[in-house]
């Protein structure tokens, strides 16, 4: 078998560290580098995967020319998807982007267009995906329990994005931490709709079948001094009916380790009946016209290859298995138009057609 040689490429989001203890774990992969401007950012990941002073690089060109990786995973802010993409793509790597796809469908656009040259893939990582009741529901709706699924209703969000680090180990940020994050920054594609409407829109999108909505209505708010928002709603016009999709910075506790109200999780109505999949929850509750107080099931047990976006990428590379839907550009970009007319929906405060 290959020995797949991954390089992690800027820590701008956190999830890098669960990226690359993914790949560590793998058993025909290998971290060959790590890289980022800022050295005393790969620190902690240094030491946690016990990485030499030459598998450490700041300069991105030097890292791949010397480890000539075959996938890069890439964790830049959301502003800057695009312009990591163009820098990588030249060495003929394929390509993990941690959420979103991009920060605007033009960049998007320009993502995919810098890769077709070079005949790798780009894949887009959803976390949320790898979460056990999301395919277990998928599973279900593809089986046609509920019918055809017309309609989702979302809700998404945590404390905060500066609230826990890598494998969500819970910390306090403190004012100079977000005043220098970019999360916090308009200009690097800070704020919670960018943060996270993007699993609403993408994972709906998968749930539904890819189908594509006419018109989106968003609002948000934000803190007073903040220049980005910390709660959004959008409404999602489709042909056949409205969607909706909700995210927050501040919900009272953190999905993962206590359900905050509402619940942050995906409720999918079809036309035989409804299902709901609450984040980490691990069961899955449907309502049928043969059982309408409802029941439980258990999500499946999630088995290679769809356990982490890691391994998946891997077999799909090595065997041409399709990838998981939202990791998919198709379903990737339907999400980013929904979160593209929403951003600018909310800044006009106004309905807009679907961009793009």
């Amino acid at each position: 078998m290959k020995r797949w040689r991954i390089a992690g490429i800027n820590f701008d989001h956190f999830h890098m560290g669960d990226l690359l203890r993914q790949t560590s774990e793998h058993p025909d992969a290998e971290i060959v580098a790590i890289c980022d401007e800022h050295p005393e950012r790969m620190v902690e990941a240094a030491r946690n995967f016990n990485l030499r002073p030459d598998q450490v690089f700041t300069d991105h060109a030097a890292c791949l020319e010397q480890t000539k990786p075959d996938i890069v995973v890439l964790c830049p802010a959301a502003s800057k998807h695009g312009e990591w993409v163009e820098k990588v793509a030249p060495y003929g790597a394929h390509i993990l982007m941690e959420k979103p796809f991009a920060g605007s469908v033009p960049e998007a656009d320009a993502m995919v267009a810098a890769m077709k040259p070079t005949g790798k893939v780009l894949a887009i990582n959803w976390p949320l995906v790898w979460d056990a009741a999301q395919q277990t529901a998928h599973r279900l709706i593809q089986e046609g329990l509920i019918g055809e699924p017309l309609e989702f209703q979302h809700c998404g969000g945590n404390r905060g994005p500066l609230y826990h680090g890598a494998d969500k180990i819970e910390k306090e940020p403190s004012a100079e931490e977000k005043a220098a994050s970019w999360f916090y920054s308009a200009k690097q594609g800070g704020g919670s709709l960018l943060d996270y409407m993007g699993y609403g829109t993408t994972l709906g999108t998968w749930h539904l079948g890819a189908k594509v909505p006419e018109e989106v209505t968003c609002t948000w708010h934000g803190a007073t001094g903040l220049e980005v928002d910390e709660h959004a709603i959008a409404v999602i016009r489709y042909a056949h009916g409205l969607s909706r999709t909700e995210t927050r910075w501040g919900t009272f506790t953190d999905p993962w380790t206590h359900q905050p109200q509402p619940k942050c999780g995906f409720v999918i109505k079809g036309s035989e009946g409804t299902l709901s999949c609450y984040d980490y929850e691990g069961k899955v509750r449907v309502q049928t016209r043969a059982c309408p107080e409802g029941y439980e099931i258990p999500a499946d047990e999630v088995l290679a290859p769809n356990r982490n976006p890691i391994e998946h990428l891997i077999h799909h590379l090595e065997t041409g298995a399709p990838l998981i839907g939202p990791l998919t550009l198709h379903i990737s970009r339907i999400g980013q138009q929904i979160v593209d007319t929403a951003f600018q929906s909310a800044q006009q405060k106004k309905t807009l057609r679907l961009v793009g």
